[in-house]
C-alpha cells in the first residue's frame, strides 16, 4: 500500500489525487503550460486588460475542443487547486496558482525520491 506524506503547505490548497487526476490529460497538461506566459493567447481587450489571467474563450479558441469540453477541463483543474478563476461579467478568466504547483512539485519530488 502506499502512502503520500502530504504536508500541511500543500494540503491546505489540493488533494494530491485530484491533481495527479487532473494532470493525466494531455490537454489539460498543455493548457497549464500555455497559461504559464499570457503571450500564448491574443490580446486581451482594452476593458480586461488589467486582469490576470486568460479568458477561457482565449483557452478554448487555442485548444480547439469545444465549450463544454474546457469547461470541464477547467472546473478539473480549479477544483485540483491548479489554476484560480475570477469572473467578471460574462467573462471567465483563468490564472495559473503557481504557489500551489510550485508545492505539489516539492512534495512529489520528496515523496518519490
Amino acid at each position: 500500500m502506499l502512502t503520500f506524506n502530504v504536508n500541511i503547505a500543500i494540503s491546505r490548497y489540493m488533494n494530491i489525487d485530484k491533481t495527479m487526476s487532473a494532470l493525466n490529460n494531455p490537454a489539460r497538461r498543455q493548457i497549464l503550460i500555455w497559461l504559464k506566459d499570457r503571450d500564448n493567447f491574443p490580446p486581451a481587450l482594452p476593458e480586461h486588460a488589467d486582469l490576470a489571467g486568460v479568458c477561457v474563450g482565449y483557452i478554448q479558441e487555442k485548444a480547439g475542443l469545444s465549450q463544454s469540453t474546457i469547461s470541464t477541463y477547467m472546473k478539473l483543474l480549479k477544483d485540483a487547486g491548479l489554476v484560480v478563476s475570477e469572473r467578471h461579467g460574462q467573462w471567465t478568466f483563468y490564472r495559473r496558482d503557481e504557489d500551489v504547483i510550485a508545492a505539489m512539485i516539492t512534495q512529489l519530488s520528496k515523496d518519490l525520491q
